[in-house]
């Protein structure tokens, strides 16, 4: 069996913030991949807009690095779990794996997911200790750990012996001993422990081509591209070639456009080999997981499998008094034909008519996946309306079950209690509770990820911003009965069309937190505030004070106003209850009541008590 010795194919896995990208960026510069007076951004692989403003990974890439007369492809993946469904199918397309850790946070929830999945496709590990030259780094310490959990997650004994490097991206630095002080100046150790431990591809390139999509891209001019890697033989431009589709049907085209990877450019190459991630233009409905193979022997891979979505939420039209006075694009046509756009290449997404054409019901794999989705549509011109997120419920063997994740709460002492009573409320079951000794607690749940919808917001101000919360999903377990999370408290809405008025604020203040500013567009019917009962209340608050000419003992009083809370996108979805939408447009984010006239809506809520009175 001979090898390609000339490729390696790694991908870089870990938690969130554990520095993915920041390493990618300094194996992109030390192997002199870039020209010396060529600029290079921080985080280069993070290339959209939000990636960068939040300095997270959100779409998997990739990239390749010559060292040493070896060519390096390197894949870059997502550290959140609302983009797990990335990570899974990257690791079909490698034969190892870089496991980054941080030297003082050490596993992290999602170090486990990312960890089980290599471990499970039999991907060669090697373990990337980060930032060692953190205050309060332990490293040894965070190697025990990760060993830990090699063995709880049943690695085989070839997977235990992992080769461990120490290193500081942010700097540049590695080496193979855990002290901060002997760091190497480069990354070269880093380098030659992949190309010594990660094993070479099998060069069968002599047998028919087999080439598997694992992502997807889109170009203007090209249309939909496939990303993978040829698994077998040869394939070169102009070819003729079949694609299995997923429910077994086959359709033959011609190869029109190769594609290879070297930094962060996409060449144009002639042929590739087994062994090689390349990108294939010429085909329209590719899709992830299916096979491109020669038309005179068709052999399909084995389907790669995608997790199913676990929340879901309503897009609709925007329909408010303020439809259309922002964005460009607002009509049910356009925000179907976007929404159908996104699907081409989130494979984690699912879009479905619903019996109206202005809604549609669009599912996804957590919040901050759907939230991105919305953020990206307004920052494109889009109008719409959101309804609040919800579960997807699902039978398994004949029983209603919902979707329970794995939360990891990182708080100081004195928080604990808090935590855990307000946890216990949303129905999470404390699963163990280590005291690390610094003041620090940590505790794992199992919790219903209905009860966690909304939770972000209550935790911050509950650890007055020193908690860390992290989760990721586990297991579809029996609905939980009772209640399970939710917003208590009712809303401030308003009874008039008008301008916020520092007047009309004034009169409401006492009666809970206002979200909007003075001179702030307000109609009837869209929610000014949170109340600090539990019920909603109505409010005018563009009241205007009523000129006299009388004067007043307190005239020259100066009167200062609360500063109001403004919301969000995430906050706001966070906040909304069954019966309210979130307006979104490129300029505002607004939240309404569904029944906008307060009549109508006092007369629904009588109808829905007498209903459930009489069921």
């Amino acid at each position: 069996m001979t090898i390609r010795s000339d490729i390696r194919n790694i991908a870089i896995i870990a938690h969130v913030d554990h520095g993915k990208t920041t390493l990618v960026d300094e194996l992109l510069k030390q192997s002199g991949t870039f020209r010396e007076n060529e600029q290079v951004n921080e985080r280069a692989m993070d290339n959209n807009d939000i990636e960068k403003e939040r300095g997270i990974t959100i779409l998997a890439k990739n990239t390749a690095v010559d060292y040493e007369g070896v060519r390096v492809n390197i894949l870059d993946t997502p550290g959140h779990a609302d983009f797990g469904g990335e990570v899974e199918r990257i690791l079909k397309m490698v034969d190892g794996v870089l496991l980054v850790v941080d030297a003082f946070e050490g596993c992290m929830p999602q170090t486990r997911f990312v960890l089980k999945k290599a471990l499970e496709q039999k991907l060669t590990p090697v373990l990337v200790v980060n930032k060692i030259d953190r205050p309060m780094a332990r490293p040894e310490e965070v190697v025990d750990e990760v060993l830990d959990l090699f063995i709880e997650l049943g690695a085989d004994e070839e997977q235990l012996e992992f080769p461990v490097v120490y290193a500081s991206a942010i700097n540049g630095t590695a080496s193979a001993d855990s002290d901060p002080t002997k760091q190497d100046d480069n990354m070269r150790v880093l380098f030659n422990t992949v190309i010594e431990t990660v094993p070479a591809p099998i060069d069968n390139s002599q047998e028919p081509f087999q080439f598997q999509v694992t992502m997807l891209d889109y170009n203007d001019y090209l249309g939909r591209i496939g990303v993978g890697r040829v698994f077998r033989g040869t394939i070169r431009k102009g070819d003729q070639a079949s694609l299995v589709k997923r429910d077994g049907s086959i359709k033959t085209f011609r190869i029109s456009k190769l594609f290879g990877f070297l930094g962060l450019k996409r060449l144009e190459i002639d042929e590739a080999k087994a062994g090689d991630l390349i990108a294939i233009a010429g085909i329209e409905d590719i899709m992830v997981g299916e096979t491109i193979c020669p038309s005179d022997n068709p052999d399909p891979m084995e389907l790669v499998r995608i997790d199913e979505p676990t929340l879901q939420m309503t897009f609709l039209v925007n329909n408010s008094p303020f439809a259309g006075r922002e964005g460009d694009h607002v009509t049910s046509r356009k925000i179907e034909a976007r929404l159908l756009t996104q699907v081409e290449t989130d494979v984690s997404l699912r879009v479905e008519n619903t019996s109206s054409p202005d809604i549609w019901t669009v599912s996804g794999r957590g919040e901050l996946h759907l939230s991105i989705l919305i953020e990206n549509l307004r920052r494109e011109g889009y109008e719409l309306q959101v309804s609040k997120p919800e579960v997807i419920i699902r039978e398994v063997d004949g029983k209603p079950c919902e979707p329970f994740e794995n939360a990891q709460v990182d708080v100081p002492e004195e928080y604990t209690g808090a935590v855990m009573e307000s946890l216990g409320e949303r129905k999470a079951e404390l699963l163990n509770m280590v005291n690390k000794g610094d003041g620090q607690v940590r505790m794992d749940f199992l919790v219903p990820s209905r009860g966690l919808i909304g939770y972000t917001t209550e935790f911050m101000a509950q650890t007055k911003g020193y908690g860390i919360l992290n989760h990721t999903f586990d297991s579809y377990q029996p609905v939980a009965q009772g209640y399970v999370g939710g917003r208590r408290q009712g809303v401030l809405v308003s009874m008039e069309n008008g301008k916020a008025t520092p007047y009309g604020m004034l009169q409401v203040e006492d009666r809970g937190i206002l979200f909007v500013e003075a001179g702030t567009e307000i109609y009837e019917g869209m929610i000014v505030g949170e109340h600090n009962r539990d019920n909603d209340l109505t409010v005018n608050i563009t009241k205007m004070k009523q000129q006299t000419n009388i004067r007043s003992a307190t005239k020259e009083q100066t009167v200062t106003m609360k500063k109001p809370r403004l919301l969000t996108l995430e906050e706001a979805l966070e906040f909304l209850n069954e019966d309210e939408y979130c307006e979104v447009t490129p300029h505002s984010i607004r939240l309404r009541k569904k029944i906008l006239d307060k009549s109508m809506r006092e007369r629904e809520e009588k109808r829905k008590k007498l209903s459930a009175k009489n069921n």
